[in-house]
């Protein structure tokens, strides 16, 4: 049973296999599935609520939604997991504890997916990679710079980058830096130097931050091509100026954020291990049947617990 709390819980092989079956949920040809998701979300969450709740549905899942708060309650982990393996294929989880997903995780019950702690956010950023492969598809030749203080979007790309080896600077003052991660305080220099530029919000920092700001003009001195990816929610005024989100480059957070949908599809499915997974070969032209058994290995590498299969004529 295979679940996604940390990206360093991943191999390589697990981040191309979602990435194969994004591609195949972005054209319109994912695999159909007959199940349910349990997604537990706050009534805030935008992006990945819609994302979630949307990509269940065109997929086949039935989407089940609990505020986090159930979560709280004080029935222990084994008994809410036993329970809910009865009727939940995958459990979609956002809240800060990541303890809550470790617990469940360690039922071994049902497939628990991070839709975001205050540790990590892996499906967020996996998007934004896989995103980003797409016009750069060897992700190790770029350099990442990440502007801003420790928090759950720096700590999920420095496990991404673990698993994918890529190279990651974040740059911020000394006493906001991850422990572990290469950093620097030198905005200037560092910039230069990236292909690859993301923010996260600012929390409490602010005022440290303030001299970090991304603005248009900062961008204009790195790298020809660079691209500029914000976390939203993001703040005009507070890590970025209006005029480095002003036009589509470069920006590119709203196209890069469409990839949530594919991505988490691909994180369901992948995760559901009690689903029944419906392959649709729409016609029997070799390319159809091709493509038919890339998405079976995909989902095969991932090691289901139970697969079945449907070809549908």
């Amino acid at each position: 049973m295979k679940h996604l709390v940390r990206l360093t819980d991943w191999s390589r092989d697990d981040v191309n296999a979602v990435f194969k079956l994004a591609d195949a949920y972005g054209k319109g040809k994912g695999p159909r599935t007959d199940g349910v998701a349990a997604l537990f979300m706050p009534s805030t969450s935008l992006r990945t609520r819609l994302t979630f709740e949307r990509g269940a549905d065109l997929m086949g899942l039935q989407a089940i939604l609990f505020p986090p708060e159930t979560l709280d309650k004080p029935e222990s982990a084994a008994d809410v997991a036993g329970y809910l393996a009865n009727w939940a294929d995958v459990l979609v989880i956002r809240h800060p504890d990541i303890g809550k997903l470790e617990t469940l995780v360690a039922t071994r019950r049902v497939p628990v997916v991070n839709a975001m702690t205050s540790i990590n956010h892996p499906c967020e950023v996996l998007s934004d990679a896989y995103a980003l492969k797409r016009t750069r598809p060897d992700l190790r030749r770029l350099k990442f710079l990440f502007v801003g203080a420790d928090g759950n979007i720096v700590r999920a790309w420095q496990e991404l980058a673990t698993v994918l080896d890529l190279k990651l600077t974040q740059c911020c003052p000394a006493d906001l830096a991850v422990p572990g991660l290469e950093w620097t305080d030198d905005l200037e220099a560092a910039i230069k130097q990236a292909d690859v530029v993301l923010t996260d919000s600012v929390g409490p920092h602010r005022r440290a931050l303030a001299p970090y700001r991304i603005t248009r003009k900062l961008l204009e001195r790195a790298k020809p091509g660079v691209l500029f990816n914000p976390c939203p929610p993001f703040t005009r005024g507070n890590e970025l100026s209006a005029d480095a989100v002003a036009s589509s480059w470069p920006f590119v957070g709203y196209g890069f954020k469409a990839s949530l949908l594919p991505v988490q599809q691909a994180v369901m499915v992948l995760h559901g291990a009690q689903l029944t997974i419906f392959i649709c070969a729409l016609c029997s032209a070799p390319h159809a049947i091709s493509a038919m058994n890339s998405l079976v290995a995909a989902i095969s590498a991932m090691s289901f617990a139970v697969f079945r299969r449907t070809i549908l004529h």
